[in-house]
C-alpha cells in the first residue's frame, strides 16, 4: 500500500463529509428540522465510500474486487439504513433530542448547530468508516479473512434490518400503543438493531484486515460500538423509556439482554 494516495483519500473524503454536512445543514436552517442529519447519517457513509472508490480507481490503488466487495456493502448498508430512518421520520417534525438541544442554545443558532450536530456527526462518520478508506487502497487478494469478515456483516446487517422492521411493524399496530416491545429479536436483546449496527462495521473492520493496516483502523467500530453502547444509542434511549414506560419497561430491562443477544431470563417467582 502507497501512504501518499492513501492520504489524498483521507482528505479528499473529508472533504466530502464537509460538503455533504454543510448541505444537510442548510437544508435544516431553512426547514427548521435538525433530524433530518438522521437521514443523512447512513447516507454519508455511502458518500465516502464512494469517494474512495473513485479516488482509488482514478490512483490505480487497490485491487478492484475488494474495491468492488466494500463500496457493494457500505451502500447496501447506508442506503437500507437511510430509507429506512426516512420513512420511519417522515412528516413527524423535529426530533425531541433535537428540539431539546437548540433549547440550550442561548446565541446564534449557526455556530451552535455547526458544533453539536454537524461536525459532531460528521468527523465521527470520517472517524467510523476508516475501515473501508483504508480497505479500498489494500492490494491484497479476496482471502478467507475477507469473506469471514462478510459473514460478520451479514449477521449484523440481518440482525438490525430484521429489528427495525419488526419494531415497525409493532408501532404500525395501534393495540400496541404505549407497549413495550419484547417479540422476536427484541426478547432476545434491547437494542437488535444497535447490536447488528455495531457487528456490521466489526464485520467491515475484518474485511480490512486482509493485510495487516487494517488492524490500524480497528478505532472505528470499537468508537461506534462505544457510541451505540454508552453514548447517543442504548444509553440515552433507556433512560428515556424508563422514564415513559415505567414497572413495564424496568420488568423488560430485567430480563431481556441490554445488548449481545440471548435467551430472555424467566422472571423471579414471588416471595
Amino acid at each position: 500500500m502507497n501512504l501518499i494516495p492513501l492520504l489524498v483519500n483521507l482528505a479528499g473524503t473529508a472533504l466530502a463529509v464537509a460538503v455533504a454536512m454543510g448541505l444537510t445543514m442548510a437544508y435544516a436552517l431553512r426547514t427548521r428540522t435538525h433530524s433530518v442529519v438522521d437521514v443523512v447519517w447512513g447516507l454519508g457513509f455511502v458518500v465516502i465510500a464512494l469517494t474512495s472508490f473513485a479516488l482509488s480507481g482514478v490512483q490505480g490503488e487497490g485491487v478492484t474486487g475488494r474495491r468492488v466487495l466494500v463500496l457493494a456493502l457500505t451502500a447496501l448498508w447506508g442506503l437500507r439504513l437511510g430509507a429506512y430512518i426516512f420513512r420511519r421520520n417522515h412528516g413527524k417534525g423535529e426530533d425531541p433530542r433535537y428540539a431539546a438541544l437548540l433549547r440550550r442554545n442561548k446565541g446564534p443558532v449557526v455556530p451552535f448547530v455547526l458544533r453539536h450536530i454537524y461536525f459532531a456527526q460528521g468527523w465521527i462518520m470520517w472517524m467510523v468508516s476508516l475501515p473501508v478508506q483504508v480497505a479500498m487502497y489494500q492490494n491484497a487478494s479476496l482471502g478467507v479473512l475477507t469473506w469471514l469478515g462478510v459473514a460478520v456483516f451479514a449477521v449484523g446487517f440481518l440482525f438490525e434490518s430484521v429489528g427495525d422492521r419488526q419494531l415497525a411493524r409493532f408501532k404500525a399496530d395501534p393495540a400496541n400503543q404505549g407497549k413495550v416491545m419484547d417479540r422476536g429479536l427484541w426478547g432476545w436483546t434491547r437494542h437488535p438493531n444497535y447490536f447488528g449496527d455495531s457487528v456490521v462495521w466489526w464485520g467491515l473492520f475484518l474485511v480490512a484486515c486482509s493485510h495487516w493496516t487494517g488492524l490500524l483502523t480497528v478505532i472505528g467500530p470499537a468508537f461506534m460500538t462505544h457510541l451505540l453502547v454508552n453514548r447517543s444509542g442504548k444509553a440515552l434511549l433507556e433512560r428515556q423509556m424508563a422514564r415513559r414506560r415505567g414497572q413495564e419497561y424496568t420488568d423488560y430491562l430485567a430480563r431481556t439482554s441490554g445488548f449481545f443477544p440471548r435467551p430472555p431470563r424467566r422472571p423471579k417467582p414471588a416471595a
